[in-house]
């Protein structure tokens, strides 16, 4: 099956084109035309997600959850051609796409099973006391209920499991809030296709189609009157920190100011303990050089900062490390634009003296060759701009003289998505003494792992702490995703025939 985009967006239920287009720029194979969004388009699409929140937010689970297992079967039914213009758009290979498309329909399947469950409706129920002296007490029962229509930005470095019809979407979808996503330029083919698939379940389960929209493109005023327009109730969003935090401002700023959910980026430090590091330095060099390069580095949860007591294990480290790197040719990056992000983060750090370039490649074009640094406690404590995120390829040793300073370097960490202590049983008292600065540090905290690859599952937390993400309290990731897209109403002295049908 092979697919050729129409270039147009989706606005509940209808394809449409526009007089303006920009061009698809793929990493291989034919580029496209696209039509450019529009505030027009964006009002258009939240004025029909506003109208079918009035059905859909007031479906039955049972539906809601058919509706995800359709998108689902219809994403596979689209398997090989969304494998084909994934990889011409972004460069990732085939491998990886058939994996994150499994991982994206697994989701959705999920959220489909989560709801059918209930629980995540937190059902409580206080009955009335009415001889209670010196006041009677009301019978109060509570529910989770839907916030209304969500607005979802794709992200450019998972164009299936964070975009059209990602994590953001389905935990949106299951919580019964219709959603309108701005669709990434890097891969505008990817998101008309899930797009498409989404298109054929609303229509195959008989929805209403302002459930889901997208639209392509567009400028930073598109974007805007998004976040800005007031049928909508939360946005979703992964991508840069200072994309994400233009954004937040626009959502506190609005006449009913909405929730933020950002995923912004992360260094993800690691810390090196004694025991671990005597045992398995060159293990330990040889795994973080697989990791740092993994996907080019363009993952959230890259491991980009190292950090272990001076001394001869942490050379065997630096020295397992960039022998492992040297055997790592240059890899394509999804855009020009983060390509050139990814040089201009390089020369950051070759323009500081307190950093000792380790191993270092030049990177051309849209292609990316891995790069190795180290620094110091107090030179990466002085310097805040050594703790930026990469986004490619690049890592940061940080040399401390012991766990204390190990300790006090951790208490300067901004906020990130993870945090890992590499360990053996002999570290205990070390992994004991930070791990109480890990937890204040990071939304999830590793042991003897590398963070690259996020789980999706009931127990996974991916954010943390500002600027990993703006709300320390929430996930993109997992099924309390869902949480961000509900809120509790109380029912009291409800007669039993008024009451929502969950609480019946």
């Amino acid at each position: 099956m092979t697919f050729t985009p129409h270039g147009k967006h989706l606005i509940a239920g209808d394809w449409v084109g526009g007089a303006e287009t920009f061009r698809s720029e793929p990493a291989h194979g034919p580029a496209h035309d696209f039509a450019v969004g529009t505030v027009d388009l964006v009002d258009r699409a939240c004025a029909a997600a506003e109208d079918a929140f009035w059905s859909y937010g007031y479906s039955t689970r049972e539906t809601r959850a058919d509706f995800l297992d359709a998108i689902a079967n219809e994403i596979e039914a689209r398997a090989e051609a969304i494998t084909q213009i994934g990889s011409q758009e972004t460069g990732l290979p085939e491998a990886r796409l058939q994996g994150e498309r499994g991982r994206t329909t697994g989701q959705l399947r999920l959220f489909a099973s989560h709801i059918r469950k209930g629980e995540y409706l937190d059902l409580r129920h206080d009955p009335a006391l009415p001889d209670r002296k010196p006041l009677p007490r009301p019978d109060i029962r509570l529910m989770e209920r839907p916030i209304g229509p969500v607005a979802v930005f794709g992200a450019s470095n998972f164009p299936l499991a964070f975009s059209t019809a990602g994590g953001d979407t389905a935990a949106a979808l299951a919580a019964g809030c219709p959603v309108v996503v701005k669709g990434h330029s890097a891969h505008p083919g990817t998101g008309e296709i899930v797009a498409e698939a989404i298109h054929a379940a609303i229509r195959s389960c008989n929805l209403h189609p302002g459930v889901f929209s997208l639209i392509q493109g567009g400028r930073r005023d598109v974007g805007t009157a998004l976040v800005t327009n007031p049928f909508i109730k939360a946005v979703g969003f992964t991508g840069s920190l200072a994309g994400g935090r233009a954004l937040f401002d626009l959502c506190a700023s609005r006449p009913e100011p909405i929730p933020f959910f950002g995923e912004l980026g992360s260094v993800n430090p690691m810390f090196l303990l004694p025991q671990a590091m005597a045992a398995r330095a060159e293990a330990l060099g040889q795994g973080w050089a697989g990791s740092l390069t993994m996907g080019a580095g363009q993952f959230c949860t890259n491991p980009g900062i190292a950090v272990a007591i001076d001394g001869p294990e942490t050379d065997r480290f630096i020295a397992a490390t960039h022998a492992a790197l040297e055997k790592v040719g240059p890899q394509t990056m999804l855009t020009d634009g983060i390509a050139k992000a990814y040089r201009d983060g390089k020369d950051r750090f070759e323009t500081r003296n307190a950093v000792r370039q380790v191993y270092t490649t030049p990177s051309a074009g849209r292609e990316a060759s891995p790069n190795l640094y180290e620094t110091t406690a107090d030179a990466y404590l002085q310097d805040h701009a050594l703790g930026g995120e990469g986004f490619g390829p690049l890592g940061l040793i940080v040399r401390v003289a012991s766990v204390e300073d190990m300790a006090r370097l951790a208490r300067g960490f901004e906020g990130q998505l993870t945090a890992t202590l590499h360990m053996d049983a002999g570290d205990l008292p070390e992994a004991r003494q930070l791990l109480p600065i890990l937890e204040r540090k990071a939304g999830r905290v590793l042991v003897n792992g590398f963070p690259t690859g996020v789980e999706v599952c009931d127990a996974m937390v991916h954010g943390g702490p500002y600027p990993a993400s703006t709300n320390f309290g929430a996930t993109s990731v997992g099924t309390m995703a869902i949480r961000r897209f509900l809120r509790p109403v109380s029912y009291q002295n409800f007669p039993e025939a008024l009451l929502p049908e969950d609480l019946q």
